[in-house]
Parts: structure tokens; C-alpha cells; sequence
């Protein structure tokens, strides 16, 4: 049997149909840089896959029998505890193999696209100092705790741009009737941050959120008010405020805020939130989390994982040519 005849057909197909057309090589791409190295892993993917099945059933049984004869039978809730802790320990054990394959994976996958596009990807950057700056504009709250991970940076024409993963959390201390203090940790965001630099001030600020209903009332705050935008649909699904009605009406095209609906799905998250300030958008969506290899109970070169990678940096593409062909068309400011 040949080598060819023993490689797995499950990612023989990358579909790219639906995506721009500088895209087109990235079937070739796949098949030479990206798959190899994913089916030289395929065989401990099923070896890691296989062991940690086994051990949530075997944690499982652990914790029914051991919650079953500690309750019914010893009448011992500590000793349900005990083998719940063994149980979840075992799971965990168990899937240890597969996670660090995840990781590995991720490395295979993103690595080769992001260099093709000409970007440079880091899956652990520390802090991120962009997301100062989301805090600034105000499409973020403040925090006590941060974490980063999955930060891509690049250039699209004459725009900078990096993308990250945020999870912020607020530290709240609590006091009982007795005095007693407690401390937790609050998320307050997590989810993709997005910072463009277009090297040219913006003549005013623009936020554009989700439809608060209610909470409309309230405005964007800073001097703004409530823009109009030129297509009734989009009316529904978000409030824009701005400092400059002009630049709005230029800038928040039905195309533009298209892109913004299209991100908000490519990201697999909601609640987005733009900020036009300075020469600067900074956007945030909650949820999602992108650059993961998926599940690792399919086999690896499954050429969904490219696909949907290819997704994320095609929405992110598409959403800089739409902002930067609106300012294209916007006038000067009045003398």
C-alpha cells in the first residue's frame, strides 16, 4: 500500500467557497503544510481520545457508587464526597492527554495561516496593552484580574491591527450579619477584543452597542447623541451615539454594520460594541473562543478546523475594507 493510499480522506476537502478570493491557495496550503503534520498526530489523537472515554466512565462509576454507598448504605456524606473527589480526579487524569493534543493542535493549525496571511500569532502575549484602550472608549469595565491568550498581529493595507482573547474579572468583598468578610472574583467580560489602527483621527467618536431597549434612555454619555442610521433594519438591532452626525452617516453604512452582524456570528459571540475614536475602532464581542482546533473526537485533519480559522480572519478582513471604503467617501471637515 502506497503512502497516499494510507493517508486518512476525512480532510481531502477544504471548502472555500465562501470566502474572498485571496483566499483561493489556501487549499494547496492545507494539503501540503498543514495536513501532514495533523495526520503524523492522528494515531496518539486516537490513543488519547480512546483513554480519556475510558476514564469518565470508570470516574462516573466511581462517583454513583461511591455517592450510592455513602448515602444509602454508610449513611456517610463525607464518604460520597471523598469518591466524587477520586471520581472527578480520575475524569481529569484522563483527560489530560487529549488537552495538551489540543494545544499542540492549535499550534499546527494557526501557525502555517496566520504566517500565509502575513501575521504574526502569539498563543500566550502576557498583557495585552490594547485593552487600555477598550476601557478608555468604554467597551469594556474596569477590572482587578486579567488574563490573555490567542493574540494575532497584523496588517491589512494601511491598517494595523490584534486581535485577542480578554477575561477580566472584578474582585467583590462581601460582609455577613456576623462580620464575617468573604472575597470572590467576578467576571465582568471575556470574549474577543479587536483594536484597528487607521493612522488618520477619526473627526469625532462614535459607540455603536446592542439595542439596550430600556436603557437607550441613558445615551452614550461624553457629548453624544443618538445617531439615525440609513437602514431601519439595523435601526433594531443597535443604538449608535456619536459626537459627529456626519462622520456617522459615513462611516455606519448598511454594508459596514453588516460586517458588524457577520463578526458578531463568525465569533460565535453577541453583545458587541464599537468604539470610532481617534485614529482608532476598538471592539469587543463576548463569548466565543476563537482559534481552538475543536473537538478532538474527530479525526484531525478535519478540514472544518481550517475552515472556520479561515472564517474569523475573513470576517476581521472584510469588516477593515468596509470602514476604510467609508472614509474613502467622507469629505473633509468644514473650514
Amino acid at each position: 500500500m502506497s503512502d497516499k493510499d494510507q493517508i486518512p480522506d476525512a480532510g481531502a476537502s477544504l471548502s472555500l467557497g465562501d470566502l474572498p478570493p485571496e483566499f483561493a491557495g489556501f487549499g494547496r496550503i492545507y494539503e501540503q503544510e498543514i495536513r501532514p503534520g495533523l495526520i503524523a498526530r492522528e494515531a496518539e489523537r486516537v490513543a488519547a481520545a480512546q483513554k480519556a472515554i475510558q476514564t469518565r466512565w470508570i470516574g462516573g462509576a466511581i462517583i454513583a457508587s461511591g455517592v450510592g454507598i455513602g448515602f444509602a448504605i454508610l449513611k456517610l456524606p463525607v464518604a460520597a464526597i471523598i469518591a466524587g473527589i477520586i471520581g472527578f480526579g480520575v475524569i481529569v487524569w484522563g483527560n489530560m492527554g487529549i488537552s495538551r493534543l489540543a494545544g499542540e493542535a492549535k499550534a499546527l493549525i494557526v501557525e502555517p495561516v496566520a504566517r500565509q496571511l502575513g501575521l504574526a500569532f502569539t498563543p500566550a502575549p502576557g498583557t495585552c496593552e490594547a485593552i487600555y484602550r477598550h476601557k478608555d472608549v468604554g467597551v469594556v469595565p474596569g477590572w482587578d484580574r486579567s488574563k490573555f491568550e490567542d493574540l494575532v498581529t497584523g496588517r491589512r493595507g494601511m491598517v494595523d491591527f490584534e486581535l485577542f482573547e480578554a477575561h477580566l474579572e472584578e474582585k467583590r468583598t462581601t460582609t455577613d450579619s456576623k462580620g464575617r468578610r468573604q472575597t470572590t472574583w467576578v467576571t465582568v467580560f471575556q470574549g474577543q477584543c479587536l483594536r484597528l489602527d487607521f493612522h488618520k483621527t477619526f473627526y469625532g467618536r462614535t459607540l455603536v452597542t446592542r439595542d439596550m431597549g430600556f436603557f437607550n434612555r441613558f445615551g452614550g454619555g461624553n457629548g453624544m447623541q443618538r445617531a439615525m442610521l440609513e437602514d431601519p433594519k439595523f435601526e433594531k438591532i443597535f443604538e449608535v451615539y456619536t459626537t459627529d452626525q456626519v462622520e456617522g452617516r459615513y462611516l455606519l453604512t448598511p454594508d459596514l454594520m453588516q460586517k458588524l452582524v457577520d463578526l458578531e456570528e463568525v465569533f460565535r459571540g453577541g453583545k458587541l460594541k464599537a468604539a470610532f475614536d481617534g485614529g482608532e475602532i476598538l471592539i469587543t464581542v463576548q463569548g466565543g473562543n476563537l482559534f481552538e482546533p475543536g473537538s478532538m473526537f474527530k479525526p484531525l485533519d478535519s478540514a472544518d478546523r481550517v475552515q472556520e480559522l479561515l472564517k474569523d480572519f475573513a470576517a476581521v478582513f472584510g469588516l477593515i475594507d468596509a470602514v476604510t471604503a467609508g472614509r474613502s467617501r467622507m469629505p473633509p471637515p468644514a473650514a
